[in-house]
């Protein structure tokens, strides 16, 4: 639990060949066309009719795949979908080529409003918090609770260890950091990532490695791979450097929905410290905090993340039926007044 190694991976003796997008057991993928844009839906069938919705939205160089573990954990909680963002997973670039956070939330706002599952128990990791931070702010009737893991909130001190995708925000960065690490195998590339993002790389599995490397490796084949990582990242920094009504923080302070905040304590990407800082921000949050998890708990975690989450909803449940009695009670009083 405590190392931070590269995960312990044997070496294949053949590269992996591009693979088609993984679907776990029980997920299927689909392709929603919507003004200006195409995106791809990741979903499992709900266990049971009547099961209220929730959308996933995963982080800068992720995918809907991220949240699969997670989504197990919640079957027979919620009616989960997650969406590949524009650009990413198995979704093609948005036609305004707009990667902004304001563009990924305009995304997600259009699939919510044209597939009528509004609202939504909504979760968003890293970028992906950010993007859900501003929907929740922006359009209150699509979200019932947010859910938020690690997210990608303007940090005054950024940690070292997330400066360099930082800079892949500056124009030229990423054609020169292609061209530097062209020599790079898909393994080196998936153990750099998974040592920055996990707090512990050594519990991904060899099978979990070897599909991320597939993915990689489909991945970088498609043209635009490098350009909607760069404009994402630009999008992220633009974010943390606007201020006013628009300012991430601003739009925390103004989302309504019941909030739950998870933060890993060896995340490399956004500062643990700001942990405190969100639960003071939402104006009805939680926090769950895990020691040892990284910058993606849902994937290092997910009983424990999905554990966090049963209790908001118990939280949210309890609270409604307060308000139901508190109502009766009023209107009983109300009918032996008069």
């Amino acid at each position: 639990m405590s190392s931070t190694e590269l995960p312990s991976v044997p070496p294949t003796d053949l590269a992996p060949k591009a693979a088609p997008v993984k679907v776990a057991e029980g997920e299927r993928l689909t392709s929603v066309g919507l003004p200006g844009m195409t995106l791809t839906v990741r979903s499992r069938p709900a266990a049971r009719e009547g099961l209220p919705p929730a959308l996933y939205v995963h982080g800068l160089a992720g995918s809907s795949q991220n949240w699969s573990s997670l989504m197990a954990e919640l079957d027979g909680v919620v009616d989960s979908e997650a969406v590949d963002l524009p650009g990413f997973g198995d979704s093609p670039p948005p036609d305004d080529g707009n990667y902004s956070i304001s563009g990924h939330a305009r995304a997600v706002i259009r699939y919510l409003d044209s597939s009528g599952r509004g609202p939504v128990h909504l979760f968003g990791n890293s970028l992906g918090g950010a993007v859900a931070t501003r929907v929740a702010a922006l359009r209150p009737d699509l979200v019932r609770t947010l859910t938020l893991v690690s997210p990608a909130l303007p940090e005054l001190r950024i940690q070292r260890s997330a400066v360099p995708t930082g800079l892949l925000a500056v124009p030229g960065v990423a054609a020169l950091f292609t061209r530097l690490t062209r020599d790079w195998t898909a393994e080196q590339r998936v153990r750099g990532s998974m040592a920055l993002c996990y707090g512990d790389p050594s519990r991904v599995s060899p099978e979990a490695f070897r599909h991320a490397v597939e993915e990689l490796e489909r991945r970088m084949r498609l043209p635009y791979f490098w350009d909607a990582m760069a404009r994402s990242a630009r999008g992220v920094v633009d974010a943390y450097t606007l201020g006013g009504q628009h300012g991430l923080w601003r739009q925390a302070a103004r989302v309504l929905a019941p909030t739950l905040l998870v933060y890993g304590g060896r995340d490399r990407l956004v500062g643990f410290r700001m942990a405190q800082k969100a639960a003071r921000t939402f104006r009805d949050a939680r926090l769950l905090t895990l020691p040892e998890a990284g910058h993606v708990a849902m994937m290092e975690y997910p009983r424990a993340v999905a554990t966090g989450f049963r209790e908001l909803l118990t939280d949210v449940e309890r609270a409604a039926s307060g308000s139901a009695a508190m109502s009766l009670s009023a209107s009983e009083s109300a009918s032996q007044g008069s």
